[in-house]
């Protein structure tokens, strides 16, 4: 598949591109990871003007209008150069849910902090025993006047350092594994019985387990309807991760090939082994596949087609292993430098696996699309 980008879309990428080449190189990437903050705020605020921010939202809630195939675009660059700023933590997942979800009244009073960078949000949905499963929530909400009162516990919510607000999923009613008794709500993270335990993931990321201990929440959207939207969310967020791994599929092929042309093995440099030629075809095809079911999921999401959840699914696994493949062959390719912590590649290799267990690893997706596909 090869999508034919309208002159927007590719003024968009090529904004991209000229701000990451220009500010955002392995070096000054290095240095924003080795940060006691762990991001940047310059670059944070370098995207909100670049109109980043808004690009997907709805013009209707103040964005560009841009929808799934802006985030694509967006997030096959940042997956280039390893951005570590929460773009899809805040803009897909819970500025995706406010625009989902939300009332007018909310929509108009969050995204547009959103959209020009002042705030930061982060999606608190994972629990301990919950795997994958959106439904599997024992953090407990209860009524209180207007508002509602949280507590329980949230594990892996990557930006929650970093963040303002929490899109914190709770158990309105229902056993814990009740569908329909999930509600999402708002959380200030500053707020009195939110308990941060925050740490550093494999990728270089922020992350958090977060303790909500009597916690004032307001309602997102309508009660008990929690699982639905998140599932929507799921298929954005897998769009996103998707072009991001295939982002950094394409720049570790490109890597690996220049490092084969300058590397030499008994005299020659190894390029011209013909069983590692045919390990960099294999890695090409790879990505070529990857782009290919990468594209399509996105212009699907664009168009609203039916049908969705199978189609993420099945790129969620093929691409995940795809992913897989690259950035083994990469590293070994790369021989002992493919380990070193100074050569991106190894920095690629542990973006894509950790991308590869959000939001579902490739066997879950490969077993859901299975499910689905019965069932269809």
């Amino acid at each position: 598949m090869d999508i034919q980008f309208t002159e927007e879309q590719d003024m968009l990428r090529s904004s991209v591109q000229r701000l990451l080449r220009d500010q955002y190189d392995f070096d000054t990437r290095r240095k924003i990871e080795a940060s006691e903050q762990g991001f940047s705020r310059k670059q944070w605020e370098a995207f909100a003007e670049l109109g980043l921010l808004a690009a997907p939202f709805s013009e209707d809630a103040g964005g560009l209008g841009g929808g799934a195939l802006s985030t694509m675009i967006i997030m096959q660059e940042f997956g280039r150069h390893l951005v570590l700023e929460p773009f899809i933590e805040t803009v897909v997942l819970a500025g995706g849910l406010i625009e989902q979800a939300g009332t007018s009244e909310q929509k108009q009073g969050f995204i547009p902090g959103i959209i020009d960078g002042s705030k930061i949000w982060a999606l608190a949905w994972a629990e301990k025993a919950s795997r994958f499963d959106f439904a599997n929530v024992a953090t407990r909400a209860r009524r209180n006047g207007n508002d509602y009162v949280l507590s329980g516990q949230k594990t892996m919510v990557i930006a929650a350092p970093w963040a303002d607000h929490l899109i914190v999923s709770a158990r309105t009613s229902g056993d814990d594994r009740d569908g329909g008794g999930v509600s999402l709500f708002v959380v200030d993270r500053r707020a009195a019985g939110v308990d941060l335990r925050s740490f550093k993931t494999i990728d270089g990321r922020r992350a958090a387990e977060v303790g909500l201990r009597e916690v004032h929440a307001q309602l997102l959207g309508r009660e008990g309807e929690g699982v639905v939207a998140l599932e929507a969310c799921r298929e954005r967020a897998i769009g996103a991760l998707c072009a991001e791994a295939v982002g950094a599929i394409g720049e570790l092929n490109s890597a690996t090939l220049e490092y084969s042309k300058i590397r030499k093995q008994f005299g020659t440099t190894i390029g011209s082994f013909q069983v590692l030629q045919h390990r960099m075809v294999d890695m090409f095809i790879a990505h070529q596949e990857a782009l290919s079911l990468m594209q399509h999921l996105n212009l699907s999401l664009a168009a609203g087609d039916a049908g969705l959840p199978r189609l993420a699914s099945g790129a969620k696994s093929k691409i995940g292993y795809a992913g897989k493949f690259v950035a083994d062959q990469a590293v070994q390719l790369h021989g002992g430098m493919g380990m070193t912590d100074e050569l991106n590649v190894g920095h690629y290799f542990k973006r894509i696996s950790s991308i590869n267990i959000q939001f579902g690893d490739p066997a879950f997706h490969l077993l859901r699309y299975a499910q689905l596909d019965a069932a269809a």
